[in-house]
């Protein structure tokens, strides 16, 4: 069973069920799919919002190796994805050598403000977080009380790793950061991230790899009017 966690927003929910889709109609092997929604992390998840924080999951997505009792592997998502290839090949990439496996972008973004007027952050190591293989009994570091209780940076960082040489490195196809990264064909690409803002948002119905993401959401079996 592939194990999947993908952030919720509640303003991006119809994002959530179109990469799940995406995900569950190119899957070669069983796959597993938990929607990180607040309300049912309350037990466990305590943080305030940051004003920093621009989605619901910035911050509990670091609970997904104590939600896999520390035990097999897990990959996150963000939601405002979609997945154009077999998670099964991604999935045959895990490395025992590594604590947490992520594409290691190269990401400066220049606007200071995304999707529904949110904060652009700027950091070291941007967008590393967005896509991850957790090894999850190598991540024990991430308790519940670590998580509600470090900074954004030492999370988004890694620093609860102690050591970069754990952070394995994903292809780029894995984590195409649509808009920024140059643009390709898609039977080049695995995942794409629309990261500045989905085309589910008025703003970005034009963004890069648009048609694409409304062919899912139609595929679905969507009625309403685009």
């Amino acid at each position: 069973m592939i194990r999947v966690f993908i952030g919720y927003d509640s303003r991006e929910a119809v994002a959530f069920h179109v990469l799940s889709h995406s995900i569950h109609t190119r899957a070669s092997q069983p796959v597993e799919i938990s929607p990180l929604l607040l309300s049912q992390l309350k037990d466990v998840f305590h943080r305030e919002n940051h004003p920093l924080q621009s989605t619901e999951f910035s911050f509990s997505r670091f609970l997904v190796p104590y939600l896999s009792d520390y035990q097999g592997w897990s990959l996150f998502c963000d939601c405002d994805m979609l997945m154009l290839d077999d998670i099964a090949n991604l999935w045959s990439i895990r490395d025992d050598r590594y604590s947490v496996q992520a594409v290691k972008h190269k990401h400066e973004p220049k606007e200071d403000i995304k999707f529904l007027d949110q904060p652009q952050s700027k950091y070291e190591k941007k967008n590393w977080s967005s896509v991850i293989l957790f090894n999850n009994a190598r991540c024990k570091a991430l308790t519940p009380e670590y998580v509600n209780s470090a900074t954004g940076l030492e999370l988004h960082q890694f620093k609860w790793l102690n050591d970069d040489s754990l952070i394995g490195e994903l292809p780029t196809r894995w984590n195409h950061l649509v808009d920024y990264d140059a643009k390709l064909p898609p039977e080049e690409l695995s995942l794409l991230h629309y990261t500045e803002g989905g085309p589910y948002f008025e703003d970005y119905k034009d963004c890069g790899y648009s048609d694409l993401w409304f062919e899912e959401r139609d595929a679905m079996g969507y009625s309403g009017i685009r």
